[in-house]
Order: structure tokens, then sequence, then C-alpha cells
């Protein structure tokens, strides 16, 4: 199976659309677009225009989207999108592997659910492959120097992408 997980784009068009050439190149058997939260919203600056390309851009991929509600996640830029992120965390089956799927603001309240499970987490913007808590960095605006990053699972393998050029910055077996 091949999944492309992403968190914390914040409203860049910039990044959204190095993600959404990933997501292309990556397309043939993409199994889906698992998407953390901290989607449209943007701390740093509103811009109605771009935060609606983003919002377009997200569409594309409405039939292959899991999604899960972040913190930054507003009812009013989630008008723009087609699908609705409203769950704190879904539960996912992938490879025979239980996942948990959460922003990460409130995985105090899903430590029972964590004890025997894997998980995509988002929200810190800094990316983390050392745990059992997966996390793809910021598509955004990533933090201290890192870069912007998601993730992409293929076959119980879970690679960490630049964004920038897309190549592999870790790599990690399931």
């Amino acid at each position: 199976m091949k999944y492309i997980i992403a968190s914390d784009i914040h409203g860049n068009l910039e990044y959204m659309k190095k993600l959404d050439e990933f997501i292309n190149y990556e397309k043939e058997d993409l199994d889906g677009l698992i998407l953390l939260g901290d989607l449209l919203n943007n701390y740093h600056y509103y811009n109605p225009e771009e935060t609606s390309k983003v919002a377009a851009l997200l569409n594309k991929y409405v039939s292959i989207i899991t999604c899960v509600k972040g913190n930054g996640d507003s009812t009013s830029d989630n008008k723009l999108l087609l699908f609705n992120p409203t769950n704190e965390y879904e539960k996912m089956n992938i490879d025979g592997i239980d996942f948990i799927i959460t922003h990460g603001h409130l995985l105090y309240k899903y430590e029972h659910l964590l004890e025997d499970n894997y998980a995509f987490v988002g929200h810190t913007h800094e990316y983390d492959l050392e745990s059992k808590y997966f996390n793809p960095g910021s598509v955004g605006f990533p933090r201290h120097g890192l870069e912007h990053t998601c993730i992409l699972y293929k076959n119980r393998k879970i690679y960490l992408i630049n964004l920038d050029n897309y190549t592999i910055l870790q790599e990690k077996s399931v």
C-alpha cells in the first residue's frame, strides 16, 4: 500500500504546490492522502486568495483523503474544503498495521489508543520517525530551520521526503 501523509500546511501556497507536485509524481498506485490538520489557517498572515488556492489543490484529492482536525482548523476556513476535517482522530489499518491518525495537540486524550498501535501525528512542525509516533513535520512552516517535509508510506516503509527537492531525508521500516 502507498500513502502520503502531510501536516501543518497552514495555507502556504508555495509549499502546497510542491506537495501537489509530489502527489502527482507518486499518484500511480497511491491508496490515499492522510492530512493531519492545520490545513488553511495561517498564523503569520492571512491571504484569502492563497487560502482559496490551497483549498482548491487539496480538493482535487477529495476521493482519497483521510483528514483529522488540527488546533488551527476553523469552521470558516473548512467551508472551502470538499471534505470535512472534524474528527480529532481516526483509526486506520494499513498493510495489517493499526495506526491512529491525529493532529497531536490532544495526544494525551488518546494515549490509551496508542498503547499497541503506531500513530501519525503532526502539530509540532518538527519531523520525527524515532518513536512509534511518526511525525511528518510541516509542509508550510517547519520550525528550527528544518526542511519542509511530508511522509511517503510504501510497503511497510516510511520515507521522510524533503519537499524542496523530493529527496529522502530518513527512512524507517514498520
